[in-house]
């Protein structure tokens, strides 16, 4: 199957809210994923769901969840589209003053995370766990649902005891599938969230490309890269910049403060590069001076073993079909690495999803999918990245796709036919 054509005008326009042209919609984007996440809930026979995990809050709630102390912010959504949500006592104020969307905002007990770890109190944390499972069985109580399965999206066996001495049935398992369903396949204010943050880090890689002299730090030139993804209004918590030898394999402590040298790879990986939310993972490698003819090759296997995965996602498709197309035992040079399995190789050669998290559904990986396929929807989103060593170095590539009805669109566009040269 053929690659995506995007229309006329299609794809990234501005980042800045404007009344003549429609761009993201965040009403939009808010209302169709919240009734994406209530369909799924009524589905599987909940009246509620009570949502700890980060993105799944987001999902539901528009917040802009950037973590905290651990479960000092919860939401439960009802079977009637309600939302109540509790959160810190700056935060909560602040979301009754700035999101309207939200009528029923509380203070939140930490009954998970951080806060009872630190108390150094048994007694401590028995309290502030009850305390947060009392909150929602009272609000659960007011809306006339506490005789009503309520799902829950963490695995912690306090809190579901917690809740049962209260008479709750918790479902665990129905909660997770019932959000894993609806966030697997994107809607279009999603995709175009996926587009624009894959355009901020171009931004990036330019910043790179002028930046990165012999002479400069690893850590200068990330700076100055994530110094122009902040520019723009992403949000950088994660990624990475490695130089020379430090490619391959993949230093431990990702950027560091090698200097770069005529000669080196340099490759970048703008992973969690977040815009409203939404997750990048896009490599590029650059070469510092004309790259040596080992080092194109490298890069050229590379390219072309990412491409003929990406010829093998459509709808219909199955995980373990695609993942064929992946390099096998001698391509992923597992005999130097001293690997007798594929799932030895996590994160080397495969293709995972993305929306408000890095990995979401689906994962292709040689490491699982020939035995646990999956199949491929339209309108799935995911990055799927290759490596390949090159004289004591390695490159990476990557691109960000979605999966379309007549073919894979590809959302990143920074220049991968030949690897990227900085002059010198």
């Amino acid at each position: 199957m053929g690659f995506y054509e995007r229309t006329f005008m299609e794809g990234t326009r501005g980042t800045m809210a404007v009344d003549w042209e429609e761009r993201i919609d965040v009403r939009r984007l808010r209302e169709e994923r919240k009734e994406r996440a209530l369909e799924r809930m009524r589905a599987a026979g909940l009246g509620s769901m009570l949502l700890v995990d980060d993105p799944n809050i987001r999902y539901v709630t528009g917040l802009a969840m950037t973590g905290g102390s651990g479960a000092d912010h919860y939401s439960l959504l009802l079977e009637d589209g309600s939302v109540v949500h509790w959160d810190t006592a700056d935060h909560a104020s602040n979301q009754r003053f700035n999101c309207p969307w939200l009528t029923d905002v509380r203070y939140a007990c930490p009954g998970l995370g951080n806060v009872p770890r630190a108390s150094g109190s048994d007694s401590a944390r028995r309290f502030l766990l009850d305390k947060m499972a009392e909150t929602v069985v009272d609000a659960l109580d007011e809306y006339g649902l506490k005789g009503e399965p309520m799902g829950i999206d963490v695995g912690n066996a306090g809190l579901a005891g917690a809740f049962d001495r209260r008479g709750i049935d918790v479902r665990r398992e129905e909660c997770s599938a019932a959000m894993e369903d609806a966030r697997k396949v994107k809607t279009r204010d999603e995709i175009e969230c996926l587009r624009t943050v894959a355009a901020i880090c171009e931004a990036g890689f330019q910043a790179i490309k002028e930046g990165a002299k012999p002479g400069m730090r690893e850590s200068e030139v990330w700076g100055e890269a994530t110094r122009e993804l902040w520019r723009h209004g992403a949000m950088v918590q994660g990624g990475y910049l490695t130089s020379g030898p430090n490619t391959w394999p993949k230093h431990q402590a990702n950027t560091t403060d090698r200097l770069i040298r005529p000669g080196d790879l340099v490759y970048a990986d703008f992973y969690n590069i977040g815009y409203l939310g939404y997750r990048s993972c896009y490599y590029r490698t650059f070469s510092v001076g004309e790259p040596t003819e080992a080092q194109a090759a490298a890069y050229e296997t590379a390219r072309d073993n990412l491409y003929a995965v990406l010829e093998r996602i459509e709808p219909g498709a199955t995980t373990d079909e695609i993942a064929a197309a992946f390099p096998d035992r001698e391509g992923e040079h597992m005999d130097w690495y001293g690997a007798d399995e594929h799932w030895e190789m996590t994160t080397n050669h495969w293709a995972h999803g993305l929306g408000l998290q890095l990995y979401e559904v689906p994962l292709v990986w040689r490491g699982i999918s020939p035995d646990h396929p999956i199949e491929i929807e339209e309108g799935m989103t995911m990055a799927v990245e290759t490596q390949e060593p090159a004289d004591r170095q390695g490159v990476r590539v990557e691109e960000m796709v979605v999966v379309r009805e007549n073919g894979v669109e590809i959302l990143s566009q920074w220049p991968v036919e030949e690897i990227t040269v900085i002059d010198r």
